[in-house]
């Protein structure tokens, strides 16, 4: 499935003036939604927080030519097996974020954009979870 590049960028712009309310108000319904997930969080989240809003920077930045930041992905996948992500926690987090991005869009929000997010993070996921898989599979070869 391609992705819809227009609407992915419009949408992002109509939420990107408020990105730390967009990613407070993710982490606040994350945590409400999946509050097993908590535990793999640091207490502090204030940096966590930046790293989060930096990479939907960067994934916006890179729509256009998303071969390039695959890399970038693949190894944040593969990092995120060390803080205990699970594959099974990936949609819940895109689902978690659209929604998000929904409310901090309020009336500028169309419904085109979150199936067009819905595929990107789809996207997104495959490539981050190849990553965790293939850290998996080091470790346990390391293991043997």
């Amino acid at each position: 499935m391609a992705l819809d590049i227009d609407i992915l960028e419009t949408s992002f712009d109509a939420v990107a003036p408020r990105g730390e309310e967009l990613i407070e108000d993710f982490y606040a319904r994350l945590f409400a939604t999946a509050p097993a997930v908590k535990p793999l969080f640091p207490a502090d989240m204030k940096k966590q927080r930046a790293m989060l809003l930096s990479a939907l920077v960067l994934l916006r930045k890179s729509l256009r030519d998303l071969d390039r930041v695959v890399p970038t992905l693949h190894a944040l996948g593969a990092r995120h097996v060390a803080y205990g992500a699970l594959p099974e926690h990936y949609p819940v987090v895109g689902q978690t974020l659209i929604a998000s991005m929904e409310a901090i869009a309020g009336d500028a929000w169309r419904p085109e954009y979150g199936e067009a997010w819905g595929a990107a993070f789809d996207v997104v996921a495959s490539v981050m979870i190849a990553g965790a898989e293939e850290a998996l599979a080091e470790q346990e070869q390391l293991a043997a």
